[in-house]
């Protein structure tokens, strides 16, 4: 199975939890029945990214990377890359190589879509990024590493979060609620 019918397949049987979720849902899904190259950077304006919230094992806290680009604190995610054989793969990879933690107990079910347009990601013009976002556990002594795409990654306390998204709220609480 290739990673855009992974993709496609793991949309199709996704179960949205509410109507807003549930109209993103038949939006990725349109995309990719409609885009062959959906899953990667060459689909402009639109394409699939996947990333993964971070919670520490007590679910106490979350871990967060300043992105260098955006110059905001958001989860861990990216593009797909050659080699990834499905989508929850992208989303494990990416948060692997974002927090510089190995091991993560990752769940591997999406648990929110999110649609966002990203100003420099292309350069002819804006992106919608069609995020498609999973949660995993971190152990109690898992040491994250900083890396060339972050400015700084960092534990925040539940009750004392940085400004964020609504919809990165929102998934903390999922995940939260999923995990923990």
């Amino acid at each position: 199975m290739t990673l855009h019918a992974d993709a496609l397949a793991t949309l199709r049987e996704w179960s949205a939890p509410g109507d807003v979720q549930e109209e993103l849902r038949g939006r990725l899904v349109r995309h990719l029945e409609s885009t062959p190259d959906g899953m990667w950077r060459s689909s402009y304006p639109d394409h699939l990214t996947a990333g993964t919230i971070v919670l520490a094992a007590d679910g106490d806290r979350v871990l967060l990377n300043l992105h260098r680009k955006a110059g905001r604190w958001f989860a861990f995610g990216g593009h797909a890359e050659e080699g990834d054989a499905t989508l929850a793969s992208v989303a494990l990879r990416e948060a692997r190589e974002e927090s510089g933690i190995a091991d993560l107990a990752f769940h591997p079910e999406p648990l929110q879509l999110d649609v966002h347009v990203v100003p420099f990601c292309d350069p002819r013009g804006g992106v919608s990024h069609l995020d498609v976002r999973y949660a995993a556990l971190a152990a109690a002594d898992a040491q994250e590493i900083v890396s060339e795409e972050s400015l700084a990654v960092r534990w925040w306390p539940i009750d004392g979060l940085p400004e964020l998204e609504p919809s990165m709220l929102d998934l903390i609480g999922r995940a939260r609620r999923l995990l923990c």
